[in-house]
């Protein structure tokens, strides 16, 4: 059984992880921007001579490089938020070959994400916003694609999955926990002068989204609309199409019980 922990931001996902991995020792857990057979967050898909390229430009790193680069078919996946630098123009070089956030046509980002889900051969994981989070923004806001669009692309994701054995734990928050907690964040997420170069950030890349854009969202209380409109999205994908393969547990007021029951699914 392969567990994808999905929910917005700050629901509690990365507590769950470790909880769960506990529990299941036996089970590879993977965070966003490890290698993953199933999800590209924070890699770059990059074709061969293109990675040559890139070795080529920053040859003092190519030890580095090469120890976190993973060949599949014609293209290297580059961990390359797990390489240490000071040369900022080495994560701000390896970002334009992520995949999300528009940055390639539809076709081949459809292309890309059911090929790995078909690829994959079933291992058991245990693995945070891997199945929901990065591609559905991307296809919301770089993409402003309908409800209805997006649920047509995960009736081909679950056809790509087949017959592997998956549950989904989705956290589920209520609107003024995700306020809450995107406050929270903002607060905490500052740098050693009190700027909050987090929120800063992500405003930008949301703010001057096409969706957002259209939409007319913007800050705090755009971000907020988003993802409440994002998870009942996802909550839809979940109940029309993964039903049984699903739990809906409250955003951080689950227990030790709430584990114990996702256990059992693996057993049964």
């Amino acid at each position: 059984m392969t567990y994808f922990i999905e929910g917005i931001q700050g629901s509690g996902k990365s507590t769950l992880v470790k909880l769960l991995s506990e529990k299941c020792p036996d089970h590879k857990v993977l965070e966003e921007g490890d290698y993953s057979p199933v999800e590209l967050a924070w890699c770059a898909y990059i074709d061969r001579d293109e990675y040559i390229k890139i070795q080529d430009r920053f040859p003092a790193l190519k030890p580095e490089i090469e120890a976190k680069t993973h060949f599949e078919d014609d293209h290297a996946i580059v961990c390359y938020t797990k390489i240490r630098t000071d040369d900022r123009s080495f994560y701000q070089a390896l970002e334009q070959y992520e995949i999300y956030n528009g940055r390639v046509s539809f076709d081949l980002f459809k292309d890309i994400v059911l090929k790995r889900y078909g690829s994959w051969d079933g291992e058991p994981l245990i693995t945070e916003c891997a199945l929901f989070q990065n591609i559905v923004e991307d296809m919301i806001l770089f993409r402003d694609m309908t409800d209805e669009a997006i649920l047509d692309f995960y009736k081909d994701v679950k056809k790509a999955i087949g017959d592997k054995q998956i549950h989904i734990a989705y956290l589920k928050a209520e609107p003024d926990d995700i306020r809450r907690n995107l406050q929270t964040a903002r607060q905490t997420r500052v740098d050693d002068k009190g700027n909050e170069v987090w929120f800063a950030m992500l405003c930008d890349y949301f703010n001057n989204s096409p969706h957002a854009l259209r939409c007319g969202l913007e800050g705090e209380d755009g971000l907020v609309k988003h993802w409440v409109h994002r998870q009942e999205l996802e909550l839809k994908i979940c109940e029309e199409l993964f039903g049984g393969w699903c739990t809906v547990l409250p955003s951080k007021s689950y227990g030790d019980k709430d584990i114990d029951k996702l256990v059992q699914v693996k057993s049964d």
